[in-house]
């Protein structure tokens, strides 16, 4: 896996490069925009890390440049920017991810890992797990053969946990994921509530979402 971080701190790219190639990750790093957009022109990544405020411009602006020409590779971008604003207008720009600093190495792993996990998911357009089959490019849901409506949030909840399969995801990464506005990330019982309905709609294939207690909520596929 390669990756590119694009941040003008030197001591916190070569610190983030030093922790990514212990990781088993092939590393480049560049310390402008201008020095970033020519690693992007020449190799193809699969993650950039990606700093807000650089010397030569909005990493926000650069990423909705490329965003508009086509890039396809997942961002994640990071910031000591703290409004939720903001974090919204990341997301809206293209990113895949959003950081605040300092932050955890070890988040910052697992953050990586589920980016470049749920990049390689979305390649397969079907996902199954028992009698439950969904076609994430239709946006259909199959049970036992026969076809479940589901709600815009419901779906969105059911492949977010697909797309993370094996991984237990807990109820704040989950309300991240459905409240894109940012308004009830600590809420953590409407979580619980699109967990019920989902599974009240999935009927005998209710059992492929699994409670972690105290934790959060996965699917496991063997």
């Amino acid at each position: 896996m390669h990756i590119l971080v694009i941040d003008d701190n030197e001591a916190l790219s070569f610190g983030l490069k030093k922790l990514l190639i212990e990781a088993k990750f092939q590393v480049d790093t560049a310390f402008n925009l201008a020095e970033g957009q020519g690693f992007i022109d020449k190799k193809g990544y699969d993650l950039i890390i990606l700093d807000w405020m650089l010397p030569d411009g909005s990493g926000v602006e650069f990423l909705k440049q490329n965003r508009d020409t086509n890039l396809l590779t997942s961002v994640l971008l990071l910031s000591s920017k703290s409004e939720d604003f903001e974090k919204a207008e990341a997301l809206d720009c293209g990113a895949d991810d959003y950081m605040q600093k300092p932050f955890s190495n070890i988040e910052l792993l697992a953050r990586i890992r589920a980016i470049l996990r749920r990049e390689g998911s979305q390649k397969q357009s079907i996902l199954s797990v028992k009698n439950l089959q969904v076609d994430l490019s239709k946006r259909e849901v199959l049970v036992s053969n026969e076809s479940i409506k589901l709600s815009n949030k419901e779906f969105e909840l059911l492949e977010f946990l697909l797309l993370n399969s094996n991984v237990v995801l807990t109820r704040y990464q989950i309300s991240e994921h459905l409240n894109r506005d940012f308004d009830s990330l600590k809420t953590s019982n409407i979580v619980d509530a699109h967990i019920k309905n989902l599974r009240k709609k999935l009927q005998s294939a209710s059992s492929v979402i699994e409670t972690v207690r105290g934790v959060g909520f996965t699917i496991k596929k063997s």
